[in-house]
């Protein structure tokens, strides 16, 4: 998923999402319920790394 897809369905703006994905921002936790929400996972799943190998893959 790109970041202009993430940031569409987050409803945050692309270059947030890039500060965070670059490590330049604190993320809130609002946020990343609406990150994992956008990736379809759970906040329990979106904090397990597991959960995203096999589609990293593809």
């Amino acid at each position: 998923m790109s970041q202009k897809d993430l940031s569409f369905a987050a409803d945050l703006d692309r270059s947030y999402i890039a500060s965070i994905e670059n490590g330049q921002r604190n993320v809130s936790i609002v946020n990343v319920e609406k990150i994992a929400n956008a990736l379809n996972v759970t906040l329990k799943e979106f904090f397990i790394s597991n959960v995203f190998e096999n589609t990293s893959r593809n």
